[in-house]
Formats: structure tokens, sequence, C-alpha cells
């Protein structure tokens, strides 16, 4: 038996996966509910991809030790290296798809994109918190997608709003030149038709300067802000990207407090380098960080203190770190609904699971008792909307640390819905899709 294990663990290893929880994949009992997790810990985005990803396994390890599972069904993971790269993420879907129960987190836009067509087939949902396919917030073509707390739309949505704020109302964007600085990919790309559509409302000229990934390269983009000289630019990057725009930035003496990035160029990684060069430099940001909230306190003391945390201690808490937390909390959260329906205690399967996330609805009081009050926002989710709720924040970093900047933004709906339906009522069409019946969403 130990030699069997032996030559089991090596095929794992060997294939690049990493299990953990249980000693190997071959001695899972029958009742566990299996999370995939696709991560990437090695090449250009790693410093981004591993806090992101530790924060997914720490919370899996805690509910574990201190709830011994959901209900009593242990919880159990195997991770998967992508590197960021679609080819591998798919890899990886099509290695896992078979042992998994519950969802799919890809990490990645591009990933996101190659999957959305396999999973109706396959019956397992994608959850993509922040990123994704924009139109997929429509449950009632996608109905396997679950873009939670936001997507790239919503996101540069605010950033408008808010910088029509800033300039003291949206009618004097008229005029601004606004710089959009993107990763050349599924993900950068994502936010220009809302850009597009809010170009053409408020009348300020959108620059769009792609840079190649993974964007340890832009001297040519920085020669066109700086030969453009934007009133603003929209930094939509990932990994290096991030801190090389702000030392480009610098460089070139565009200022850091004109700069406003998504929520995923908004974390220490992107500017612990750049330090007091990055000051000034702004961001969105869907969750709070720092050790002080209780689901923190609980992966300290429960896994941590006993030796068995994924990374660094101190790691705990960070920005991404948090995220990772709060996305595995959903997805436990929508196993634990989906047993509230088909029976409590029971290991959940992946349509089950879809439903569990079609019906979330953290309240006040659920937040707390997930320990989670003050990191996001209450949400709800429902089959025709996936996406739950559109709300973001502004955070400047002061040269040291992210401090917030603005009140809670929500992007307008009355922009974002009628993309969001095109959008969907377009991929339908392709795909040959007929929208979801009111008995389906009941099911």
């Amino acid at each position: 038996m130990k030699l069997r294990q032996l030559v089991l663990a090596a095929s794992v290893a060997a294939a690049g996966l990493s299990s953990a929880l249980v000693p190997s994949v071959a001695t899972a009992q029958a009742k566990e509910q299996f999370f995939p997790l696709l991560v990437y810990r090695t090449g250009a985005y790693a410093p981004n991809g591993t806090p992101w990803a530790n924060g997914k396994q720490d919370y899996l390890k805690m509910i574990n030790a201190r709830d011994g599972g959901i209900n009593g069904v242990k919880l159990t993971f195997e991770e998967c290296e992508t590197g960021y790269a679609t080819d591998k993420g798919v890899e990886c879907y099509e290695r896992l798809k078979g042992k998994t129960n519950t969802l799919f987190d890809p990490q990645a836009t591009g990933i996101t994109f190659a999957l959305t067509d396999k999973v109706p087939h396959d019956k397992i949902p994608l959850v993509t918190l922040g990123y994704g396919l924009s139109a997929s917030q429509d449950g009632g073509v996608f109905k396997w997608n679950f873009p939670l707390m936001g997507s790239y739309w919503t996101a540069a949505d605010i950033l408008i709003q808010h910088l029509g704020k800033k300039e003291g109302g949206m009618d004097k964007l008229k005029g601004k030149k606004i710089a959009l600085v993107y990763h050349d990919s599924p993900f950068g790309k994502e936010p220009i038709p809302l850009l597009d559509e809010r170009q053409k409302m408020h009348g300020f000229d959108l620059i769009k300067i792609p840079v190649t990934a993974p964007g340890v390269e832009q001297k040519s983009a920085w020669l066109q802000v700086r030969q453009q000289r934007p009133d603003y630019v929209l930094l939509w990057g990932w990994g290096v990207m991030n801190s090389t725009a702000l030392k480009e930035a610098q460089a070139t003496g565009y200022p850091r407090d004109k700069m406003y990035g998504v929520w995923w160029a908004g974390a220490e990684p992107d500017v612990k380098d750049v330090g007091e060069g990055a000051k000034g430099y702004n961001a969105l940001n869907l969750n709070t960080a720092g050790q002080q909230p209780k689901v923190i306190q609980d992966i300290l003391k429960f896994v941590h203190d006993k030796g068995q945390g994924t990374g660094p201690k101190d790691e705990v808490g960070s920005v991404l770190y948090t995220r990772g937390v709060i996305i595995q909390a959903l997805g436990i959260e929508a196993v634990r609904r989906a047993q509230e329906r088909f029976g409590k205690g029971k290991v959940m399967t992946s349509e089950q699971v879809r439903w569990g996330l079609e019906n979330l609805s953290l309240d006040d009081k659920k937040l707390a008792q997930l320990g989670l009050t003050g990191v996001i926002r209450p949400f709800s989710t429902s089959c025709q909307d996936h996406m739950g709720s559109t709300w973001a924040r502004v955070q400047t970093w002061s040269g040291s640390k992210w401090d917030f900047s603005s009140d809670w933004y929500q992007a307008d709906e009355q922009i974002i819905k009628p993309m969001v339906k095109a959008a969907a009522d377009k991929y339908a069409a392709e795909k040959k899709i007929t929208r979801r019946t009111p008995a389906d969403c009941q099911s």
C-alpha cells in the first residue's frame, strides 16, 4: 500500500499538481467536497497570483480545522499550475473536471473565455470574482458563469464616475483626455466597450495604449503618454506590468495622483518596490485588507498558529490574500446554500452548487457569521443576476500603505444593464442558446 501511494504521489507531482488536506487523491473518501485550484505561482504573474492562491487554500484548511468541513462534509483540493497561460489553464481544467463536484475559479480572464463554451456541457460553474466576461452577469444566457461582485464594465464605469466627481460634474469631462494603458489580452480589452460608451456620453477623448504581455517593456507606451499628455491614465494591468507602469510614470514625470488602476492593479506587490515613487497612485478595491477581520483571525488561529499556513504569516490579510479568502468563502457558502435545499451533510454535485451560487444571500448577519463584516458589502445573486453587487471604492497609496480615499460607488445600471443584455443576446444568437425559462430558474 505504501509503495502504491508513493507511485501515485510521484505521478501527481509529475503532472504538475499539488494535493493537500489529504495524503493523495487515491485516499480521498467518498464524502468530500473537492475544489480544483487553478493557480500561477511561477512566471511574471506569480507575485500577484501567489497571495491570491494562498488565501484560497488557507480558507479551505481553516474550515476543515475549525468546523470539520461543511456540515460534516470534508473539503479537499488540488492545485494545478497554469502560469496564467490560457492553454495550460484549459489543460488543468480537462485534467481536474472529472474529479470536482463543486466549481472552477480560473483566476484569469483568458482562461475564462476558453472555458465558457465548455462548462455548459460539463455542467460545472465558473466563479470569476471581479474578472472574466462582463456580459456573463446575465444569468438568463450564461447559466454557468458567475462574475461575482463586479466586472470590468462595472470597474470602468466607477472610475469614470469618480473622475467626473473630481472634475466637479460629469459634464466637466468634455474635452478631457483619458488614456487607457492596458494589458494587451482579453483582460485588458474587456473595459473598452464601456469606456467607448461613456466617451460618447461625456465627450472626453479616449486614448487606447496597449502593452504587450507580460508588461516588462513599456517605453513606447509611456512615450505616447508623454506625447499625448492625458488628464488621467487608467491602468488595466496585472502582475509585473503594474509596478513597471508606475516606475515608467515616475521616469516620465507623469503624476501618479492622476493614475487610476483597476482592482487587480491595487495590491501590495504593485507598489511595494516603487514605494514613495508610487505615492498618490489610486486604484479600485472590492475589499478591505488587514488582519483585524474575524475571518483572518480564525485563519491565523486555526491554520498559521498550528504551522499549517500556505505562505508567509505576515502576508495573511494583504489585499490579494483577502480576495482569495473571499472567493473561497463564497464558493463554500454556495455549497452550504445548496445543502439547505438538497440535503445537509451531503456531498453536493456541481449542478447543485450552481444553484447555490445563483441563490446566495449575504446580508449583514450572514457576513458577521462568516467573519466578513466590513470586508465586503452585502450582496445577493439571482437567476437573472449572476454578479450580485456592482460596488467598489477608490484607495490611494500613501507611499507605505493603502488608504481608502472615496466612499462606495455603484456602477450605473442604466448604462450597464442594456450593454449586458445586448452582449448576452449577441452571444446567445451566435451560440444558438435559448434564454432560460422561469421554470429553469427554479431548477
